[in-house]
């Protein structure tokens, strides 16, 4: 008995989409096709396509190793989604997501990042270029540093970001290099060695290298350190989850993490939206500052509930904490980088006369000076928002 092709796949096959055997994909009825090209797009077998908001642009390949099902994602030209689940994320320009992926909301890859086979991604945000292994999970960071697909910052496969402790908090985002510096693409690349691991939340400066095997569980914060891990001795004591916590760390990794996550959300407002071209047009910027939103909002809902946790007068946590979230997220401190911001922009539209709307090519090819004014401004913003919620938090 024969199966009938939906009306979905029919339109989709008239404008162009390349599906080899149409009978066995499916696309949802609240997928809109005119958010699908036709320019390239190939759809393999087993692949179930859902989402109002999804989006696929040109020359993008799903399924190519396996079943794909993807919700609600928006991707860029020529990204390539090899098998896997896919939900509420936004992969940029040649990003790569390998065999048995299972990346959920609030992820970003930008441009050309990628990752190898079964790795696990939910509120990770990585830089261009950024490239993990394989047998990785790596939820609750955000990775920048490199500038090439030469030298580029990576995780070695069998990696694990612990991003739950005893305490049952997930208070633990790990900042990887940084969102001031590192969109500038001038920074000296991390590695994370394989079968090792990262304690979050844990911040870690440009030039880091971890040892493969070892278990990070301090911040690192000077350049270009090589960190080799001891194995731990055996040990049976008393253990209360909760007790001899560095509270004051927590909160401050925390805070800082946040407040670089406002400032990639002013740069993509300010800046990645210079750049709306036929290659990254608006819905895919849409689906940035969405998915970038939903992550921000994320980390601040897992501080607030680690402050529930560990502090006994929640009511007056509670009082404060509408103020906490609008010193994140508001414009109204930062009149003082206007200046900053301004003479920044004018650096990028110059840069996009001279190179076009491609975002690589314009950031690649700043001049250090040039750079160093957005990293100000940027950094500039990081301080502002930390301070701001830190005095508000008074962690002791």
């Amino acid at each position: 008995m024969s199966i009938s092709i939906t009306k979905k796949t029919e339109s989709l096959i008239r404008k162009g989409v390349i599906i080899p055997d149409p009978q066995n994909i499916i696309i949802g009825d609240e997928v809109v096709a005119e958010r699908i090209s036709g320019n390239g797009v190939i759809i393999y077998p087993g692949c179930k396509i859902y989402g109002s908001s999804t989006l696929i642009l040109d020359g993008v390949r799903i399924g190519y190793e396996g079943p794909v099902l993807l919700e609600n994602c928006q991707i860029g030209s020529y990204v390539n989604l090899k098998s896997g689940f896919f939900k509420d994320s936004v992969f940029l320009k040649n990003s790569s997501l390998g065999y048995g992926s299972h990346v959920r909301e609030g992820t970003i890859l930008e441009e050309e990042a990628s990752i190898a086979h079964t790795v696990g991604l939910k509120h990770t945000i990585l830089f261009p270029y950024v490239t993990l292994g394989s047998l990785i999970n790596f939820c609750d960071c955000f990775m920048s540093g490199g500038t090439s697909r030469k030298n580029h910052s990576e995780v070695g496969s069998s990696y694990i970001h612990f991003n739950y402790t005893p305490n049952q908090d997930k208070a633990t985002p790990s900042l990887i290099g940084d969102v001031p510096k590192g969109v500038m693409l001038k920074q000296r690349p991390i590695f994370l060695g394989g079968q090792g691991g990262l304690v979050g939340p844990c911040r870690l400066n440009f030039g880091t290298t971890i040892a493969a095997g070892t278990i990070c569980r301090k911040d690192e914060l000077r350049p270009g350190r090589l960190i080799v891990g001891r194995q731990v001795k055996n040990g049976n004591m008393p253990f209360n989850p909760g007790d001899n916590i560095n509270i004051k760390r927590i909160v401050n990794n925390n805070v800082i993490y946040i407040a670089n996550l406002a400032a990639l959300m002013f740069w993509y407002r300010n800046v990645r939206s210079l750049f709306i071209s036929f290659d990254f047009p608006e819905d895919l910027l849409r689906g940035l500052n969405e998915k970038l939103r939903l992550a921000i909002f994320e980390r601040i809902k897992r501080l607030k509930e680690f402050f529930d946790k560990t502090h006994d007068n929640n009511s007056a946590i509670n009082r404060i904490w509408p103020e906490v979230v609008n010193a994140f997220v508001s414009e109204e401190d930062l009149s003082d980088w206007i200046p900053l911001k301004d003479g920044f922009l004018n650096i990028i539209n110059s840069g996009i006369k001279k190179f076009g709307k491609e975002y690589l090519s314009v950031i690649i090819n700043l001049k250090d000076e040039e750079s160093h004014v957005g990293t100000q401004w940027l950094q500039g913003i990081v301080d502002v928002k930390a301070a701001a919620v830190l005095s508000l938090l008074k962690p002791e």
